[in-house]
């Protein structure tokens, strides 16, 4: 990337984060880190921390730390294995106590992707067994999202990525709908291993308080590990 790419993305981000600086004082951030670790073609492991803001970079409120083991059973099919912990503090402050969720959580899911032209169509369900603070709870997601790759073909990958997606969030036990939560993003891969995505999400939730919905600017840096010697053999 060049002198010229370089001061564009830096102008373009300084400005958005001014903006909704300036404009949301409600706006807030949500800040994510994730590394994969790829064992084979098949198996691969992940480590993710987040942490987010009800502000922009100004009362937070939330952070979780997870990781977990995947298995390509097929070409289009992920099965996933993960756990982490999950807290969520009061509003008005940074990390407010006394906390009004504290939660060790277990989750199998299950991933397809199709295909669709040059769009890849992703169809994610999850199960999540919750221990938190006020009792054990289970809930059920379900996640629709697009991604759409562009730019310049690098060695065997594009760049730049398009990506949206509307995720659900239920339970069992009524009233049943628990959260929707809508994201668009775009995605830089600054190497083949490396990856830097910027978007808009929004949340609503309907009458829990292990977190608070509205909208929020989301960054994240994606970093993916490969076995050498797996590759080389």
């Amino acid at each position: 990337m060049n002198i010229a790419k370089k001061g564009l993305y830096s102008l373009l981000f300084g400005f958005i984060s001014n903006y909704c600086y300036s404009q949301y004082a409600d706006f807030g951030s949500w800040n994510i880190i994730n590394v994969k670790y790829k064992i084979s073609e098949k198996w691969s492991v992940f480590g993710e921390a987040q942490l987010r803001s009800l502000k922009f970079y100004e009362d937070f409120h939330y952070h979780e730390y997870k990781g977990g083991v995947a298995y390509k059973a097929y070409k289009n099919l992920t099965i996933t294995l993960g756990a982490g912990d999950y807290d969520t503090y009061r509003e008005g402050g940074n990390f407010l106590k006394p906390k009004n969720n504290d939660e060790f959580r277990l989750w199998p899911q299950i991933s397809f992707t199709q295909p669709i032209g040059n769009v890849s169509i992703e169809h994610r369900y999850r199960a999540e067994f919750r221990f938190t603070s006020n009792g054990f709870r289970n809930r059920f997601r379900y996640r629709l999202g697009a991604t759409f790759p562009f730019g310049n073909n690098k060695t065997d990958y594009k760049p730049f990525q398009i990506s949206l997606s509307n995720e659900i969030f239920f339970t069992g036990q009524e009233p049943y709908f628990e959260r929707n939560r809508a994201l668009v993003s775009v995605g830089y891969r600054i190497t083949k291993q490396t990856s830097f995505q910027v978007g808009y999400l929004h949340q609503f939730d309907y009458k829990i308080n292990d977190e608070t919905g509205r909208d929020f600017l989301q960054i994240g840096l994606y970093f993916e590990i490969m076995n050498k010697i797996k590759k080389e053999k």
